[in-house]
């Protein structure tokens, strides 16, 4: 049995209990913006209800954080050999994935987005997004390769290398359909890289062709061009480009400080497009005001905080970086979508994570925070930096 400190466990429940009150907050939001003045919630039956859809994801989501976190706790006792054996097979399907998704045939094809992948009949309605396993698999095969020694991952070939030819084949194949969560993904791989001991003028020297390859994206879609140029006065096409992120600005404005109540927002009856999915925050805001939108803050907040301390009690630097790397996803993720909704960028496909609505989603990504719980549980809060050296000595010849 692998215990644990009592502040590492406290760290680890604490993690689990803000993203289930983010989950319960996103149900009820989900069930209020699927709301219609002409029929019942479940006037379609169960299945075919989106809020009970999202129950069952939800529940689902939650029950991978707890797999995920008991599961984990002896997982990262493996060795270094067995681990690479699963981040390479995590990398393989998930390239795999994406490159399918892309024939038609194969990939379902959603609102001029083809991103997801139809699991058994159509009538059911299930969909797998493979973008959402690119965020769990960069995260274990980027930890994986910064934890080395730290010669190796100063050096540009044997570490920089290595961990930008990742970042760029992942990225790259998610950007061809999927800008927002590409752009995620660049930005989670260089700030992991950073933290991890990659050097600064290596790091500026990649980041120069990235930065090409992203506006390369951008220009290649004619929809994305016309979202960054709406950004710049979207009042100029107020029924056209800039039609999405004014309704944006209404819905939240609407609200004022304590919104209009629980079921009171009218923006969702037509008015603001993506109500459930992407733009849950703008509904958040319309019916429970500015100090709900400041509570969702404050648990992304809470999220970020309980995972940068998991990363900084973590007894090696495989779990550090695993720490790190799930605490951005989240939370870079979060602030994305935030900034599109209230129109402070570009407007992007980009979900709120474990509140908008979603399958694959709220799946993979309850799989990632449980892997962070089992880090936080495995903490060492009373280490000194010597003792953590000589675990992270032992740990690559470790035994399963």
């Amino acid at each position: 049995m692998v215990r644990s400190h009592p502040q590492a466990q406290a760290t680890s429940t604490a993690i689990i209990a803000v993203c289930a009150a983010l989950m319960t907050v996103g149900v009820v939001m989900i069930a209020s913006a699927s709301a219609s003045v002409d029929r019942s919630l479940f006037a379609a039956g169960f299945w075919q209800s989106s809020f009970s859809r999202q129950v069952v994801f939800v529940i689902a989501g939650f029950l991978t954080i707890l797999l995920s976190a008991h599961l984990g706790r002896r997982a990262l006792h493996w060795s270094r050999r067995t681990w690479g054996v699963l981040a390479l097979v995590l990398l393989v399907v998930t390239v795999g994935a994406l490159v399918a998704v892309l024939f038609p045939g194969i990939g379902t094809e959603v609102n001029g987005a083809r991103r997801w992948i139809t699991l058994g009949p159509a009538s059911v309605g299930l969909r797998f997004q493979p973008s959402e396993l690119a965020k769990l698999s960069l995260v274990v095969g980027l930890a994986l390769l910064l934890s080395r020694s730290g010669s190796r991952v100063r050096s540009f070939w044997h570490g920089l290398l290595p961990c930008s030819l990742v970042v760029a084949v992942v990225a790259g194949l998610v950007g061809l359909e999927d800008f927002g969560t590409a752009a995620l993904l660049a930005a989670v791989g260089g700030l992991m890289m950073l933290v991890g001991g990659c050097r600064v003028h290596h790091l500026v020297l990649v980041s120069i062709p990235g930065l090409v390859a992203m506006v390369q994206l951008v220009v290649s879609q004619p929809y994305r061009l016309a979202r960054v140029l709406a950004f710049r006065n979207i009042w100029e096409d107020p029924y056209g480009s800039g039609y999405h992120p004014i309704q944006s600005l209404i819905t939240i404005a609407s609200g004022g400080w304590t919104g209009r109540g629980l079921g009171g927002g009218v923006q969702k009856y037509g008015y603001l497009p993506e109500a459930r999915t992407d733009f849950i925050f703008s509904v958040i805001s319309e019916e429970a005001g500015v100090l709900g939108a400041a509570a969702i803050i404050l648990l992304f907040a809470a999220f970020l905080y309980l995972g940068f301390r998991a990363m900084w009690h973590a007894p090696n630097a495989f779990q550090r970086m695993i720490a790190l790397g799930v605490t951005l996803v989240v939370s870079l993720q979060a602030a994305m979508n935030i900034a599109v909704v209230t129109v402070c960028v570009p407007t992007k496909g980009i979900a709120l994570p474990l509140v908008s609505a979603g399958g694959s989603g709220v799946i993979f990504l309850g799989a990632a925070i449980g892997l962070l719980a089992a880090v936080a549980a495995s903490g060492r809060p009373g280490d000194l930096p010597a003792e953590r050296e000589a675990r992270e000595a032992v740990w690559p010849a470790s035994a399963s």
